[in-house]
């Protein structure tokens, strides 16, 4: 994991961590770039945000919610890297997928969330997603997160299952809440290299 610098590459924030920005190869060959967002990312966010489908966005917020306030978007694109950390994921310059994680006050656990654009599911993002977040946040003390999603959501439920994490659930009103520890234990260890997609050799 890269170190949080206090200045950053021009046209990043001051504490922009600059050693996290990765390349990853999705299941079908897909080269994506996973970086922390930046507050420049609003209006590519509020993009990908209008191109999510009505059931994937419900699935996020868990109601209707087409559009994105400008609090909203504030919100989402200003992060302190540390309590409150966030990975956009990139094709080309399109925003695809993002994946956050916040400090729950008082503790080590964190609340945990992703959304990915329709035409890139199924793909490994989400799974990658939750591997780089808990990097990042167990280098900031999180020990443990707990993520929210509708009982009839299996992508995203068996993004968790298959972790490699011992998650504990319980569903309340069609909601699931999962908690689980981030320790990289051997069975997460494991887990996580054998999902790992494809990648091409030299010459391929």
């Amino acid at each position: 994991m890269g170190d949080r610098g206090d200045t950053g590459p021009p046209g990043q924030p001051a504490g922009y961590p600059v050693g996290l920005d990765v390349t990853e190869f999705l299941r079908d060959g897909t080269v994506v770039t996973f970086r922390p967002i930046r507050p420049s990312d609003g209006d590519a966010l509020v993009a990908f945000h209008d191109g999510l489908s009505a059931r994937s966005v419900y699935r996020r917020f868990f109601f209707a919610h087409p559009h994105l306030t400008q609090g909203e978007v504030e919100r989402f694109t200003h992060v302190d890297y540390v309590e409150r950390m966030a990975y956009a994921v990139l094709d080309g310059d399109r925003i695809v997928g993002v994946g956050r994680y916040e400090r729950i006050p008082g503790g080590t656990d964190a609340e945990v969330a992703f959304v990915v654009t329709d035409d890139h599911q199924h793909l490994g993002i989400g799974t990658l997603l939750l591997d780089h977040l808990a990097d990042v946040a167990r280098g900031h003390g999180v020990t443990g997160f707990v993520a929210q999603t509708l009982s009839d959501n299996r992508d995203m439920l068996g993004v968790f299952l298959a972790s490699g994490f011992p998650v504990t659930t319980s569903t309340a009103a069609g909601t699931v809440t999962l908690r689980l520890p981030i320790d990289p234990s051997d069975d997460y260890v494991a887990a996580r290299a054998s999902r790992r997609p494809w990648r091409p050799g030299p010459g391929e």
